[in-house]
């Protein structure tokens, strides 16, 4: 029987190996020091979306010290044919020196907005282009996703709960991401450990199956976590179980859940009954494959809470947000691919974004030159990394909480129409030159 193989302590080996054939390629012909500036932005939106979330970047910030070329590392990449000896000899001597700005976590971007920027000499700026995307474009899709139902859900409490839906590491920037768009809590003790990330959970059917019967698994939990806590009612019949719920707990019971059936039916017949055997504080919680279309569909239901799992941690079907890192300047000049269909803009960009005299955001403006100011212009980008050393000096919890608080302030801005789940057009107008 084989040994776990433990996490990577250093994250250099989760990338692309045509990074490093770039890089021994860009060292033999002694281009791999000419000055670069590297952009990441998305081409478009997923389909029918009208803002995307920018999200990871705390997490990004957190791997890019760690991201080194150690004895094991270099041993792995031998193993693997690459044999070059300059190369080897310069990653065991990498350390990122270069300078990266960008978007705040929790901003909102749009197509061609500059997210983020990697100045350095070209060997290192490319060799961040994986870590950089993997992390990215994961988390913003998830982030994005999330902000759709946490608009849904209309100031209703939303738990994460998918990390049996998705990759165990991947569970965990999940949780994050949601939470940073305001997701009240999470099923993952990880996520609770690594950023502070409320957690929560109570039973499932299982324990419910383990017992003689619903009375006594009921006891049970109310034993062990009190009235306050959260019973699941539907594992047999969903009336015989909210009248033995508060049978067992009394009419302070915290809360019952629904995972099946006819959920705006059954949640509005629960409140009923519920109210009639005098548990009008008992909150109902709903789970059962939601997305932020379900949620919208149980807006006129009585439900207090929503428990959201595999869309969620999929992106609700755009598990990417189509994030690309492309070289757009090379020795101080501008340089641009033109391929069709994935033709880029040269040239380091500017961002602001525009508001009108109320304060609502109205354009996202876009530029390789100076933008002129106009009054209620917000400028976008933020310097994040000089010279190798990343400025920000917050935990990993403090910086969770400020991108959180980050995205509250921006998406308070949007235009009304940005809260539409139906397909259409960016929320705001993108001026791009």
């Amino acid at each position: 029987m084989s040994t776990p193989v433990a996490p990577p302590t250093h994250p250099a080996l989760l990338t692309d190996r045509y990074e490093l054939t770039m890089v021994a390629a860009a060292l033999a012909d002694d281009t791999a020091d000419r000055p670069c500036v590297f952009e990441v932005f998305a081409r478009r939106l997923p389909h029918g979306r009208r803002y995307g979330v920018l999200a990871g970047t705390g997490r990004l910030l957190e791997a890019l010290p760690r991201f080194r070329f150690g004895d094991e590392e270099l041993e792995a990449l031998r193993e693997q044919g690459l044999t070059d000896q300059r190369l080897v000899d310069w990653l065991a001597d990498f350390r990122f020196s270069g300078d990266i700005e960008g978007y705040a976590e929790g901003e909102l971007f749009f197509p061609g907005s500059p997210v983020l920027t990697v100045q350095a000499p070209f060997a290192e700026g490319v060799l961040l282009e994986t870590l950089v995307l993997s992390i990215l474009n994961h988390d913003s899709a998830i982030a994005s996703a999330a902000a759709r139902m946490i608009a849904a859900a209309c100031d209703r409490p939303c738990i994460e709960m998918g990390s049996r839906r998705t990759h165990e590491e991947a569970a965990v920037a999940a949780a994050r991401a949601a939470y940073l768009v305001g997701f009240a809590s999470t099923s993952n003790l990880e996520a609770g450990r690594r950023y502070g990330v409320p957690t929560t959970g109570t039973s499932a059917h299982a324990f419910t199956l383990l017992h003689d019967d619903e009375e006594a698994a009921f006891r049970a939990q109310v034993a062990t976590l009190g009235t306050g806590t959260t019973l699941l009612v539907d594992t047999y019949d969903v009336d015989e179980g909210i009248r033995t719920a508060v049978k067992v707990a009394g009419p302070e019971l915290g809360g019952i859940r629904l995972d099946s059936g006819d959920l705006p039916t059954l949640a509005t017949h629960a409140r009923q009954l519920l109210d009639e055997l005098g548990a009008t504080k008992t909150r109902i919680v709903v789970t059962s494959d939601l997305d932020e279309y379900a949620i919208a569909g149980l807006m006129a239901a009585p439900v207090d809470r929503y428990g959201v799992g595999t869309s969620l941690v999929t992106g609700s079907g755009a598990p990417t947000v189509g994030l690309v890192y492309k070289l757009v300047e090379r020795d101080g000049n501008p340089v641009a691919k033109r391929s069709e269909g994935k033709a880029s803009v040269g040239g380091r960009k500017n961002a602001v974004r525009r508001h009108d005299r109320s304060g609502t955001a109205t354009a996202e403006v876009i530029s390789a030159g100076p933008i002129e100011a106009e009054d209620g212009d917000r400028d976008l980008v933020v310097p994040l990394v000089e010279g190798g050393r990343v400025l920000s000096g917050a935990t990993p919890e403090q910086a969770l909480a400020e991108a959180r608080a980050h995205h509250e302030r921006v998406r308070a801005a949007l235009p009304a129409e940005a809260w539409a789940l139906s397909r259409g057009e960016c929320a705001l107008e993108i001026m791009q030159s």
